[in-house]
């Protein structure tokens, strides 16, 4: 941890910044601290991205779909799949590899 002082007009500013560090382990994994996680209760996956050479973490709600075919049936109207769809990704799995 380290405090700044910053003179600003007459006035002193102090910034306090604890630094937390991350651990990368040998198995890929990071160990993120529990200050930076507590904010996050419930969120068990993040979506990880890179931007200007850092790690960005976004928390991701993972929602199961209904296991039932009419829930089935409904998520794929809402994201507007129709049954050629679903015939043309069988033959397109069925293909065999180039």
């Amino acid at each position: 941890m380290y405090f700044l002082d910053i003179i600003m007009k007459n006035a002193i500013l102090t910034v306090r910044r604890q630094e937390m560090l991350a651990k990368l382990t040998t198995k890929n994994q990071i160990t993120l601290p529990r200050e930076v996680v507590k904010g996050f209760k419930g969120i068990e996956y993040f979506d990880a991205v890179v931007q200007d050479g850092r790690i960005v973490l976004e928390p991701v709600r993972i929602r199961p779909v209904a296991a039932d075919l009419a829930g089935i049936r409904k998520k794929m109207e809402r994201l507007g799949v129709v049954a050629e769809d679903v015939v043309e990704a069988i033959q397109w799995s069925r293909q065999s590899p180039r």
